[in-house]
């Protein structure tokens, strides 16, 4: 698709993930001239890798009053925006074209494919159908403003790296953070917003797996815990429950630990690691107390007194087995040799194990960079954003989506949802 650089466009939207595309699309099904600007060869990269390639979709609370909730302070912000486009809607779009959805643990939805490019392939057809003018491989060098704006005139001229400068009555902003700059989120649009006015508070990352100082945990990567507990220390103190979210799924990886209940801690665990010794406590079996799960373990070791130690303790729970490489390591942390016979294990052995299975020292080393961050955090402060057009407060005829903005908010498809809900917002607005 062609770009006529003289001409007036009547909305340039910059970044093709998913707000922008959705923005871009919506505008031009209002009969506005949109173009849609891309930096990397092709639109939607970060879309393609999110979930793991599977694409969180959104959550499924269609309430507002459990849903919003989850973007924190910023709360109060988005009611008008939500208002308009949520989960409800969002789930009407897709279906509407074909995409159907399917859900997991905590209400996580995804496409039933399992493929995040059926979510882009949505996204495609829709700016494809409604006539969006896509031009890709476009760096935006800066944006700027005209001091005075009569009939007709341009009111932002957006300059690219090649030298191009096209006008637009009006400008969306939707180039995200910078999660991922492979994708092509490096930060950009925060040097723009603060060029033209806007505060910014300072980008850092949201959503981000933490390494450990336990090089025991590499021999666990990959070892998905479904429900687990996790207590935060900061030198030896255990940290405020509101604080945290204690239970959820975790995954093991070479360096350290990732899934849904320490991405959501990432952030809390950074602003500790400035004030001194952080430490976890991962506790494998938060439905039983301590008394429950060692007669649980005293009745495993007597009635399989034959077995060795390393056969025996992943069964723990019937139906949920701990996994082997999980046992070898809680086994060595016990200083027990996995082939020991049940019936030959200590006393004072045993309560190690119990203490262990309930309580796993890990020490936190960092977090870990932009590379691997899902989500960035700091922005555009949302005071100076009307949340009920997208517009900038600062700025008339700009509009700012998604990543830019300082909203902050757990993994489990509420990102996505944020960026579905502001871009539909700015495309039925601008």
């Amino acid at each position: 698709m062609k770009c006529e650089q003289e001409q007036l466009w009547d909305v340039v939207v910059i970044g093709g993930g998913p707000a922008g595309m959705i923005a871009a699309g919506r505008a031009a099904e209002r009969g506005k001239k949109v173009l849609l600007l891309e930096k990397n060869a092709t639109l939607g990269k970060k879309l393609l890798i999110t979930g793991g390639g599977r694409c969180n979709v959104t959550n499924n609370k269609i309430d507002l009053r459990t849903l919003l909730p989850k973007y924190g302070a910023s709360e109060p912000f988005l009611y008008s925006a939500f208002a308009q486009f949520a989960v409800v809607e969002t789930l009407d779009f897709f279906r509407a074209r074909g995409m159907e959805v399917k859900e997991e643990n905590d209400g996580r939805l995804f496409p039933a494919s399992e493929r995040a490019q059926s979510v882009l392939d949505v996204l495609m057809h829709y700016i494809e159908e409604q006539g969006v003018v896509v031009r890709t491989g476009a760096v935006v060098a800066s944006i700027s403003r005209s001091a005075e704006v009569s009939a007709g005139a341009p009111m932002f001229h957006i300059s690219l790296q090649d030298g191009a400068i096209i006008q637009s009555k009006s400008c969306v902003v939707a180039v995200g953070g910078t999660s991922h700059p492979e994708t092509g989120s490096t930060g950009d649009g925060f040097a723009w917003m603060r060029a033209l006015g806007h505060t910014v508070k300072d980008n850092t990352f949201s959503l981000v797996p933490v390494a450990l100082q336990d090089s025991w945990v590499a021999t666990c990567a990959g070892v998905t815990l479904l429900d687990a507990k996790l207590s935060i220390y900061l030198d030896g103190v255990k940290q405020p429950l509101q604080k945290q979210q204690q239970r959820g799924r975790i995954l093991f990886t070479h360096v350290g630990l990732s899934g849904p209940l320490v991405l959501n801690r990432s952030k809390y665990i950074g602003e500790l690691l400035g004030q001194g010794e952080v430490t976890l406590a991962l506790d494998l079996f938060p439905t039983l107390d301590p008394g429950a799960l060692k007669a649980r373990v005293q009745e495993l070791l007597i009635g399989e007194s034959n077995k060795q130690i390393k056969n025996t303790l992943g069964d723990i729970l019937p139906g949920a087995p701990l996994p082997k490489s999980l046992v070898a390591a809680l086994l060595n942390l016990a200083n027990i040799n996995g082939d020991t016979p049940n019936h030959s294990v200590r006393s004072e052995q045993r309560s190690l194990l119990v203490s262990l299975l309930k309580h796993i020292p890990l020490h936190v080393s960092h977090l870990l960079g932009a590379d691997k961050a899902i989500v960035s955090s700091g922005g555009v402060v949302p005071n100076e954003v009307d949340f009920k057009t997208m517009q900038s407060r600062v700025v008339p005829g700009l509009y700012i989506v998604g990543d830019l903005l300082d909203i902050d908010r757990p993994s489990g498809g509420y990102s996505l949802q944020l960026c579905w809900t502001t871009g539909f917002v700015v495309g039925n607005s601008c």
